[in-house]
């Protein structure tokens, strides 16, 4: 039986299980994965080059493996090195150098042409001095860099790199280095050597707040570059869409089923409909629902959570005059019509994943 779709509603919800269906089979062709054990989780907007399609990350956020299975990370024009971890919820990264002599990388770091920059940066002064007693100053020099007959420090401290270059006639300056560091900025360092991992950051694209959230960043097959936030679990594969999807689809069905025989253009039987198994999905009652508060949209779209901008379900901005619904367990907001529809098909929050407590039987 072939039906025809002339109802705007029904057509959304025909395109609203699609993207839907999109998002879950993304979810199940980009899983998470690593170079090997004890190596940072890769995932969306990173991904494993040669071993996981372009769709599963976002340009600019490509990864490798080294021949010890290393993680690796490329800059454009800073050449690879090594990741030690990922923060996806703040959206950081830290890296080092593979050969254990950063100090002779940041030299010559340059971030331009990656999707990257430091999150703190601060200037050193860099110094090649002769051989001193430099332990009775607390001076820790750059190892890697040094030579048998000279040695090399670096600090931030202004009034110390004085006192190098003119205390001490042993000591020549080199030169200013800007360097993406691990500490808070504006930290006076006496010396170091750069051992830490090098902090960096990105801006693009935003998906800290869809992880902190409890979700998993993805990008659409069609286009890696847009992003979409699946309310999936952390260690969810998108299975667990399927019975929302198929009710949805009954419904759609059912809809332009009785629509089409309002018009005449169908038969009055509806054996396709009835020949399909019924799917039981355990949702709250309509009682419960209703008794959720709603919230009118002003112009200034003021919410308790100022974050809580995007309705998490349909994945639109909210507007002023639009009506939402809060869950009282854990006070998320939602579009009024997306949650009453999501917890009549499922008892969860879409962002916490909490419960919310029923209402307790008419007379009890």
């Amino acid at each position: 039986m072939v039906y025809s779709f002339k109802v705007i509603s029904s057509t959304s919800l025909f395109l609203i299980l699609i993207s839907c269906v999109n998002i879950a089979a993304t979810q199940n062709v980009c899983p998470e994965t690593v170079c090997s054990h004890n190596e940072p989780v890769i995932r969306y907007p990173f991904r494993i080059r040669n071993r996981q399609s372009k769709s599963c990350g976002y340009p600019g956020f490509e990864i490798s493996c080294g021949s010890y299975n290393e993680t690796i990370l490329e800059l454009p024009f800073s050449g690879k090195f090594v990741v030690q971890a990922i923060d996806y919820d703040r959206q950081e990264i830290w890296i080092n150098d593979q050969e254990n002599c950063l100090a002779d990388r940041i030299l010559s770091l340059n971030l331009s042409g990656s999707p990257f920059h430091g999150l703190n940066q601060q200037f050193f002064m860099l110094f090649n001095c002769s051989p001193f007693d430099y332990s009775k100053y607390g001076l820790n020099p750059i190892a890697c860099l040094s030579g048998y007959t000279y040695t090399v420090f670096a600090t931030s401290s202004s009034r110390f790199g004085f006192f190098l270059q003119n205390g001490i006639s042993s000591c020549n300056f080199i030169r200013l280095v800007y360097v993406p560091v691990n500490w808070p900025l504006y930290q006076q360092i006496l010396s170091t050597d750069f051992s830490e991992d090098l902090r960096l950051t990105w801006e693009k694209p935003r998906c800290g707040k869809c992880e902190s959230g409890g979700g998993r960043c993805a990008g659409l097959k069609t286009n890696s570059s847009e992003v979409v936030c699946p309310d999936v679990p952390h260690h969810g594969n998108g299975s667990d869409w399927l019975p929302i999807l198929y009710t949805l689809f009954l419904q759609m069905v059912k809809y332009c089923n009785r629509s089409s025989r309002r018009s005449g253009g169908l038969p009055e039987s509806d054996s396709t409909v009835n020949t399909v198994p019924v799917v039981t999905v355990a949702g709250l009652d309509g009682a419960t629902i209703e008794s959720y508060s709603k919230i009118v949209l002003g112009e200034s779209r003021r919410l308790p959570k100022p974050d809580d901008n995007t309705c998490s379900i349909c994945l639109c901005e909210y507007k002023p005059q639009e009506t939402l619904k809060t869950i009282p367990e854990c006070k998320h907001c939602f579009h009024s019509d997306c949650i009453e529809e999501w917890l009549r098909l499922r008892a969860t929050c879409p962002l916490c994943r909490n419960s919310p407590e029923r209402l307790p039987p008419a007379g009890s």
